[in-house]
């Protein structure tokens, strides 16, 4: 069942250059998403795996763009990037993380490819 006080989106909005996904919540908040970002981050199982110990690193996306998002339910959006990944479920509460604590998610990111020496680049 949805929390009737939780944040709920008001729009999402893909940039004309498909670069950033913008989203927009009740509460005023709004965060722009770049679309490496989100594919790096993906909740899929191919980047988070079924574990921790089975999460990967995904480099190269530094170019990546969205070719659309489709609803999933009233909780959460498909993102289908033009690396024809699109296995990542997006729900609202994953959009917030992202947005208020990237840090949290796009510094490890950064540290993972340095420790492993791979970079954004293809």
């Amino acid at each position: 069942m949805t929390d009737p006080t939780a944040p709920w989106p008001t729009e999402l909005r893909v940039s004309k250059d498909k670069k950033s996904l913008t989203v927009a919540f009740n509460t005023g908040e709004r965060h722009e998403l770049s679309a490496e970002y989100l594919r790096v981050c993906s909740p899929s199982a191919e980047v988070k795996g079924h574990n921790p110990s089975q999460k990967q690193t995904v480099p190269g996306k530094r170019n990546v763009e969205i070719m659309k998002i489709e609803p999933v339910g009233n909780y959460a959006v498909r993102i289908h990037f033009d690396d024809m990944h699109n296995s990542g479920i997006f729900t609202w509460t994953y959009f917030l993380e992202l947005g208020r604590d990237p840090e949290a998610h796009w510094g490890v990111y950064l540290q993972e490819l340095a420790d492993k020496g791979l970079t954004r680049d293809r």
